[in-house]
């Protein structure tokens, strides 16, 4: 059965496929050996999906301080990685809502964690605000 994934969803994963590429590609720039054998390291294009989907999931469907487990499960990757999704200080204004997610990953015993800040409006997808 073919996923498909909303517009914004794309705007999301793309946020997130920068933010995790980065880690290693800075890691190699600029010598920052702290984040070698860190979950981002890890993480393959089909790990990246399943945290977003995780992040969309439960952007649209937990209280704040709710958490939704994920992990790559299925994804072929041969290192175990999972985590949490937790949004949290949900705005409203109008029809745009604005929710903090802490996202955590573990692989190999290692932890990382981010937190963006993601906006919809009214129905729309959720997208991540660019700092």
């Amino acid at each position: 059965m073919s996923r498909q994934l909303l517009p914004g969803a794309c705007a999301f994963t793309r946020w997130l496929a920068a933010a995790l590429l980065a880690g290693p590609v800075l890691c190699h720039a600029t010598n920052l050996n702290f984040l070698k054998d860190t979950p981002i390291t890890y993480m393959r294009d089909a790990d990246r999906k399943a945290l977003n989907d995780a992040a969309q999931k439960a952007l649209e469907t937990k209280q704040d301080g709710e958490s939704l487990e994920w992990s790559n499960a299925g994804t072929g990757n041969p290192v175990s990685i999972r985590g949490t999704v937790t949004p949290q200080d949900t705005k409203k204004d109008g029809d745009r809502t604005c929710r903090t997610a802490t996202l955590t990953a573990v692989a190999k015993g290692q932890t990382q964690s981010w937190t963006p800040v993601a906006c919809k409006t009214g129905n729309g997808p959720w997208k991540v605000l660019k700092k």
